[in-house]
């Protein structure tokens, strides 16, 4: 009987999944599909504890989705494919296209090393995939507000149809997979396509509606929490949208949600054009700007890490990201703008810090928004943009329910004091560090180097 091998990555769904279709078409009537993942240590290794348990637990869901049919193999995908196409004497492997730079280089090689095998990529993670929205002399969009137009007329295929009944393939020797690691007390949110895909009903029917307003607010429950799903392909955005265009009603907060996955689709396509952006800077002039090292400079890094700043709109984010590798991305922003601006660390340097933490972490939209941030990416913010720590968090956290949450030696300031607990009648609180430095002064400084650059 003939065999078709789904090989899944970044689409642990069975749901809205085209190439899964496509691998069901191929095995025909009297065929079957054999699922399997394989743990590539060029990507597993360097990934975070948090998104390496995540991971774990959706391919639990997923081998329980394909009644245990789902193989897994360790090593590199262009030698153990081809040994188990040989294995099976499969006559195609399937997969969802990666846009990502190794996840290319990688499928170039598989597809190389198959032969006469076909290799078939349907289908990708985003709306769009990456390099369709192109200006009309063909270059990309550097910008994202014309990108999201050109987006939105280019369009995007309804959901797909999710199978009736798989033919998997069954009996396959599967490799063990690696041992989940221990998080010491981080939370992560249920796995897998259901937990998504409930994640999603829930925000849809509670929350969408406020989502214009709620989503700036960190104290508040007004994102959706989708992102490591997204990140896994747990859900696909096809599903989103389709489940949007049903909420007409929505009006600003439909087009602001909708527009967050523009911004997705956007970093993907900025990445596709230009790979070398998960570590180079997009505009070069900016490579030159001077960061601070030595001893000092280390010591306030890990004050930035730990959650230990003593400006407490930075320290309720970080410590939300070491609590539930996540952080609300007004937040993101803020502690990111701090730690380029105020202490003067290389954006990469912070970028790294995020991908080892947060179970959402994506190389494109991760390096693009640090990129954003530090003044050196496509649609940047502009370098002398620098974020107030104390005015953000009272812009956005204004009773401090936020800060309260993630930073317990505040949560008996009033109001009035949360983001400024210096001023208090009693002084800072006890056990809760004075401020590391002057942000007046630090933002003088960061100015100061942006100028001498730009006289260069």
């Amino acid at each position: 009987m003939p065999t078709a091998v789904l090989w899944f990555r970044r689409d642990l769904r069975l749901t809205d999944h085209p190439a899964l279709l496509a691998a069901i078409e191929a095995a025909g009537p009297d065929g079957s599909v054999l699922p399997v993942f394989v743990f590539d240590h060029r990507l597993y290794g360097p990934a975070g504890d948090p998104r390496r348990a995540f991971l774990l637990d959706c391919l639990a869901d997923l081998r329980e989705q394909t009644g245990g049919a789902l193989v897994f193999r360790n090593g590199d995908p262009a030698q153990v494919l081809p040994r188990l196409v040989e294995e099976l004497g499969a006559g195609s492997v399937h997969v969802t296209a990666d846009a990502g730079p190794y996840g290319r280089q990688r499928d170039a090689a598989v597809e190389q090393a198959l032969g006469d095998v076909p290799f078939v990529r349907t289908g990708s993670p985003y709306l769009v995939a990456p390099g369709r929205v192109v200006k009309r002399d063909g270059t990309p969009f550097q910008v994202f507000t014309p990108f999201s137009r050109a987006w939105r007329e280019h369009g995007w295929h309804a959901p797909a149809p999710r199978p009736d009944d798989v033919p998997w393939a069954t009996g396959v020797r599967t490799d063990d997979p690696p041992p989940r690691p221990e998080l010491d007390g981080v939370l992560l949110p249920p796995a897998g396509e259901a937990a998504g895909l409930e994640a999603w009903a829930h925000f849809r029917d509670e929350r969408l509606l406020g989502y214009a307003e709620g989503r700036n607010t960190p104290g508040t429950n007004g994102t959706s929490r989708l992102s490591a799903y997204l990140k896994y392909g747990c859900v696909h955005p096809r599903t989103l949208v389709a489940d949007l265009d049903a909420h007409d009603d929505g009006g600003e907060s439909v087009r602001r949600y909708t527009d967050e996955l523009a911004w997705r689709d956007f970093y993907a396509d900025v990445l596709w054009h230009r790979p070398d952006s998960a570590h180079a800077y997009l505009k070069p002039e900016l490579q030159s700007m001077a960061y601070d090292s030595g001893p000092h400079a280390d010591e306030l890094l890990e004050a930035w890490r730990t959650g230990r700043t003593g400006f407490p709109i930075i320290d309720a984010g970080m410590r939300q990201m070491l609590g539930e590798a996540y952080v609300h991305n007004r937040v993101r922003m803020i502690v990111a703008s701090f730690l380029v601006k105020d202490l003067h660390q290389e954006w990469t340097v912070g970028a790294k810090v995020f991908m080892e933490h947060l179970v959402d972490g994506d190389l494109a939209s991760n390096q693009h928004g640090w990129q954003w941030v530090a003044g050196s990416g496509t649609d940047a913010s502009p370098y002398y943009r620098v974020f107030n720590p104390v005015t953000q968090g009272k812009k956005f956290d204004p009773d401090g329910t936020y800060v309260k949450q993630w930073v317990p030696e505040l949560r008996d300031l009033d109001p009035e004091y949360v983001h400024e607990p210096w001023t208090a009648p009693g002084g800072v609180p006890a056990g809760y560090p004075e401020p590391i430095v002057d942000h007046a002064h630090e933002r003088l400084v960061s100015l100061d180097r942006y100028n001498a650059v730009r006289a260069r």
